[in-house]
């Protein structure tokens, strides 16, 4: 029988409530269990006035200590010190609570005698933990007058709940230096829409007199509240023990039947999905989401089920958009601007999203960079300047300009925020074609195939990157099992030409890319001339790799394979264009 089940007809049945302590007092969320009416927020002055109702909650889930021993042995009460190694690096968020008569002192220098006496060994009491005591009290004081809300009212800590809804520690922490983070909030709410959280309750605004992150905590309490009115609470520690007063120790999380936003194997790589899942609500308003074009079996004469992802129509006119834009809103950007080196198209990008933000860039590029990308460039406003005949000399261009200035460096592939931006097409791509089987993806330096493969990773959706014959610098490091140096020769290389994927690409791919198949450059510039002939699509070289490894047969997907072709760059000369289609 459910906790809901058990209580009497005095409450109103059916809704519960998760509560967290703000500036305003108590910000509670209700949630009616009928689901006949919304969730909504609710800011209390008093913990009696969420009481009071209505409604009244037949059980509340709140993130404040509840049950005061006489004394402490060891690092805390017994819930803290069971639930600190679950946490990961995340344990400083589990404050260590001293004894009841330590926690009922008003006084501060009162609080750390008291504290000190009774604790072994001898603890003091932190500022942040004193100024809890008020609220700590508040709860301790109601349950020691009204023992029936003793089974009602239930410790929780957000981020033991949020770290089992992941079944794992989170990737970001919510503060740094106790600044909000816009990647822990963004990871955070992704778990709780991942464990069925209504999206409007999600991303709501709190009340007035309570703070983003405090309505995600109590957001995180309503969740194990929820899971404690269907019977899979679970306590910490298991049975939980009882105060000299009577009151439950334990700090309550539950058991789920499996995580609800399960980790797949890039849980220990340097991009998970959380990471992408923050970077997608980052640049939501700043990318575009792009159509997909669905083709149907038999299209280009193979067997396959085809549709085409148009991300040559982003910004900036590629993907690369994606990534730029996260690394602008994730980092600190300095006076001298930002600076990056790019064969065309992150350049291209990096001066779309540098324009849009206000920021200063310069782009370095090298000789072989197509005229149209650089008029493209300068067109964003950014200040071009060419260095070297190839890309990597352009890059060590731009490293001895960044070391001179000072400008925040936006790597194309080796940085994590450009891969989780790159990895928002993914998610996108997952959203628009939930049923895929495999997904065609060109790779230059790879940072779009590990944002794409890092989303994926753990799914059943096969992810196969395409390089030019005569550029092939993953295939060569999934060969060598290490990223290695390649040399280029190839009509893509001003997008496809790195010459060495760097460790971050190949720590990505290596397990979650199926394989990379090679074509000729003859069947790239022919898939050219089919997206312009059949979609009036003009796509440079590199845009149109993925579909060239499906005409040529570099890729043959079996019968009725749901097949994803992505075409992710725009930016050719139209004089080019016409010699292709004359």
């Amino acid at each position: 029988m459910s906790v809901l089940q058990k209580m009497d007809d005095r409450t109103v049945m059916g809704w519960i409530a998760g509560v967290d302590g703000c500036k305003a007092g108590w910000i509670a969320v209700l949630l009616d269990m009928s689901g006949q009416e919304a969730p909504f927020f609710r800011v209390f002055t008093r913990w009696s006035d969420l009481l009071a109702g209505p409604p009244v909650p037949a059980l509340i889930a709140v993130d404040m200590p509840i049950g005061l021993p006489d004394r402490i042995t060891g690092s805390g009460r017994g819930p803290e010190q069971a639930v600190r190694a679950l946490l990961g690096e995340r344990q400083s968020s589990v404050f260590s609570i001293p004894s009841r008569g330590a926690v009922h002192a008003a006084d501060y220098s009162e609080v750390c005698r008291l504290a000190l006496a009774t604790s072994e060994p001898p603890r003091k009491v932190s500022k942040q933990g004193f100024h809890l005591f008020p609220r700590i009290r508040e709860i301790d004081v109601l349950l020691r007058k009204a023992p029936d809300w003793r089974e009602r009212i239930f410790e929780t800590h957000p981020e033991l709940a949020f770290r089992t809804i992941r079944g794992a520690p989170l990737v970001h922490p919510k503060k740094i230096k106790g600044v909000v983070n816009p990647a822990g909030m963004a990871e955070r709410r992704a778990l709780l829409l991942a464990a069925g959280l209504p999206v409007e309750i999600v991303h709501t605004k709190p009340p007035r007199g309570a703070a983003a992150d405090d309505a995600l905590d109590a957001l995180a309490a309503l969740v194990v509240a929820r899971h404690i009115a269907a019977g899979r609470g679970k306590p910490f520690p298991d049975p939980p023990g009882r105060d000299s007063h009577g009151l439950p120790i334990a700090i309550w999380s539950f058991v789920p039947d499996r995580p609800v936003l399960q980790e797949s194997p890039m849980s220990d790589q340097p991009v998970p999905r959380p990471m992408i899942e923050a970077a997608a609500e980052r640049i939501a308003g700043h990318a575009r989401t792009t159509p997909v074009m669905r083709l149907g079996t038999g299209a280009f004469g193979s067997r396959a089920d085809v549709s085409l992802k148009l991300e040559c129509l982003q910004h900036a006119g590629s993907f690369k958009t994606r990534g730029a834009f996260n690394n602008l809103l994730s980092l600190d950007v300095p006076a001298a601007g930002v600076a990056a080196a790019s064969g065309g198209n992150h350049g291209a990008a990096v001066a779309y999203a540098a324009g849009k933000r206000g920021v200063k860039a310069t782009i370095f590029v090298p000789e072989i960079s197509p005229a149209a990308k650089i008029e493209a460039i300068r067109r964003f406003g950014a200040e071009v300047r060419i260095g070297g005949a190839q890309y990597d000399d352009a890059q060590a261009a731009c490293d001895k300009f960044v070391a001179e200035t000072g400008a925040l460096k936006i790597h194309p592939f080796s940085a994590k925020e450009t891969v989780a931006g790159q990895g928002t097409l993914g998610r996108e791509w997952q959203s628009q074609e939930p049923d895929l089987d495999t997904v065609l993806v060109a790779v230059g330096g790879g940072g779009l195939i590990s944002g794409i493969a890092a989303w994926f990773a753990g799914t059943s959706v096969k992810v196969v990157g395409v390089e030019p014959e005569g550029s092939r610098a993953l295939q060569a490091a999934l060969e060598a099992k290490a990223p290695v140096t390649v040399t280029v020769a190839s009509i893509a290389a001003d997008s496809l030409g790195a010459r060495n994927v760097g460790q971050l690409v190949y720590d990505v791919c290596k397990d979650a890319v199926d394989h990379v198949a090679l074509v000729p450059d003859a069947a790239i510039v022919e898939a050219q001339r089919v997206l312009w002939r059949d979609f009036r699509l003009a796509v440079e070289p590199g845009g149109a790799a993925a579909l060239g490894a499906l005409i040529s047969g570099a890729y043959k997907p079996q019968p009725g394979e749901r097949l994803g072709v992505l075409v992710c760059g725009a930016n050719i000369d139209l004089s080019k264009l016409a010699e292709i289609t004359a």
